[in-house]
């Protein structure tokens, strides 16, 4: 079912999310789904979306759905970085959707997680991707992009 998403200045999008564990795992489907209908929702609207995670929609579960090519089940990631070369890149999030966050991220990073399977996995991201699946990360331990600028300077309204 799509929901709400949490925008911007909502305390809650601040939370830090808590680990699935196995017997969660039922529930976790029905969230799935959510994120789901609600990442879709979003696209039809803004003609974007790539991931969303579970905090934006009030389940505060170390969760991200993402559907690029096709849809990506991760619990419970834990992110690692091969190097220290970053890149800068316009951030942008369904939580504030008319605003770009001028930041820095790692440039490659690898993703290790629990499928909806419950099987270990790892994904090595470079690029837009590693862009990407930080900032979905970001999301469950309460950071957002905005709280990555450098200063109020590389806040942008889209036009």
């Amino acid at each position: 079912m799509k929901k709400e998403i949490l925008l911007l200045g909502d305390k809650r999008l601040y939370d830090k999310s808590q680990e699935v564990i196995e017997d969660e795992l039922e529930s976790i489907n029905e969230i799935v789904g959510d994120l789901h209908d609600t990442l879709m929702g979003f696209r039809q609207a803004y003609g974007v979306g790539r991931a969303i995670a579970a905090p934006q929609i009030g389940q505060f579960k170390r969760l991200i759905y993402m559907h690029i090519d096709k849809p990506v089940v991760i619990i419970n990631p834990v992110l690692s970085f091969f190097d220290d070369e970053m890149m800068e890149v316009m951030d942008d999030c369904m939580s504030f959707p008319n605003l770009l966050v001028k930041v820095k991220r790692h440039k490659r990073c690898k993703l290790s997680y629990i499928n909806e399977k419950w099987e270990s996995c790892s994904i090595v991201f470079e690029g837009d991707l590693s862009e990407l699946i930080q900032h979905e990360y970001d999301h469950l331990d309460g950071i957002l992009a905005t709280m990555r600028a450098e200063s109020v300077k590389d806040l942008f309204i889209k036009q």
